[in-house]
């Protein structure tokens, strides 16, 4: 794993703009950054990210398969106590993902080591299914890179594989916050690979879905809401105003209710009780547990839920190093030993992951200065030398 620095296309913007990437720069910062890429060898991809990423997603399915009917661990991850039967429903009627993203630490060297799991709403998925790839092609084209360089990225084509599956030809309706200029370029982006997967499709915005006295939910033109694609968090939803609905009313949700499991920071310490000691997972132990004392002084604390890094903070030696702010952490928080990110050229990388129907296909490379990755860290992309 080495990061190289090389030369952006001159175009890059222009060409971002043109396939609706418009979200490429954020408060005039860059978000894509291709003044450098991230090189792997093949031995690494497969065996050090790929192998581990489907692993720690077996894990995963294992710990879901204890925890849906289990008082003690829903009360641990504080889901509310009214949706367990949605969420209980929704695995034993075997409800497919269409997608996820394991963020992890990796030096090239030792195993990579699990940070945590955006299962329900990851978000970079354009940027890492297409524009990277775009750029892998070019930057081969223009010389910037090998001729014979490759990338770990089959994310496009599974995801039509995926929406063919789980669609099976029925209208898709997909819903978010689509004032968000990143959400909506996701939204979109998944839109169309749904298309060409063959399915009808409806964008709406989150506020825009009814309720009918039937039960229904319902789109602006009063359709019936039968499958629902959703960039809107699951513990948000349990607390919307149409949330005590969500149990009668008879749309089919992706990511399914039973991925509120697995969005929840308090994974990491049921992940490292069950499989104490595996080497791509860090200890971690909810904050209220005697046991995590064994951490000592230094560690990461993470509310249980939290998104882009909000709320969580790096504690060393007893002294909080760094730490994001946000409005998370009121169900608590787990602690998790502090495993440093590699340092390259001054730059901290956290490498997402993807999974499409649980299989690894895809890797996005976000790094900062800042040692916890957030809304702005950029984005750079990868290849295999």
């Amino acid at each position: 794993m080495r990061r190289i620095a090389c030369p952006e296309r001159d175009d890059w913007r222009v060409t971002a703009e043109e396939c609706g990437f418009d979200f490429h720069t954020i408060d005039g910062e860059r978000y894509w950054d291709e003044r450098a890429y991230y090189a792997f060898t093949l031995e690494e991809i497969e065996g050090q990210i790929e192998a581990p990423t489907a692993e720690i997603d077996a894990m995963c399915l294992e710990l879901v398969g204890r925890a849906i009917d289990d008082e003690k661990y829903l009360r641990r991850l504080k889901i509310p106590e009214a949706f367990w039967p949605l969420i209980s429903e929704s695995w034993h009627r075997d409800e497919a993902s269409l997608y996820g993203r394991l963020d992890l630490s990796f030096d090239g060297r030792g195993p990579a080591k699990l940070l945590e799991y955006n299962a329900d709403t990851p978000t970079s998925i354009f940027e890492a299914a297409v524009f990277q790839w775009t750029w892998l092609e070019q930057a081969i084209e223009r010389q910037i890179i090998p001729a014979r360089a490759d990338q770990f990225n089959s994310i496009h084509e599974r995801l039509i594989d995926a929406w063919r599956k789980l669609g099976a030809g029925r209208h898709l309706h997909l819903t978010g916050m689509t004032e968000n200029a990143e959400d909506a370029g996701t939204l979109a982006y998944l839109e169309d690979t749904a298309r060409q997967a063959g399915l009808p499709t409806t964008l709406i915005d989150i506020e825009g879905i009814g309720l009918r006295d039937d039960g229904h939910f319902v789109d602006l033109d009063n359709r019936p809401i039968a499958l629902a694609f959703k960039l809107y968090p699951w513990e948000w939803m349990f607390h919307d105003a149409f949330g005590a609905r969500l149990m009668a009313a008879p749309t089919r949700w992706i990511e399914p209710p039973w991925k509120a499991i697995l969005s929840n920071k308090g994974i990491l310490p049921l992940l490292w009780e069950i499989f104490p000691g595996h080497p791509n997972l860090l200890p971690a132990f909810f904050e209220d547990d005697p046991n995590a004392a064994q951490l000592g002084a230094s560690f990461v604390r993470k509310p249980l839920y939290s998104r882009e890094g909000a709320n969580v903070a790096l504690i060393s030696a007893g002294v909080t190093v760094v730490e994001q702010q946000g409005p998370y952490g009121a169900e608590g928080f787990i602690r998790q030993a502090f495993a440093p990110l590699p340092e390259f050229s001054r730059q901290l990388p956290v490498l997402g992951s993807w999974l499409i129907d649980h299989v690894p296909c895809g890797l996005s490379i976000r790094e900062d200065e800042n040692p916890i990755t957030g809304n702005t860290s950029r984005f750079l992309p990868h290849a295999i030398l």
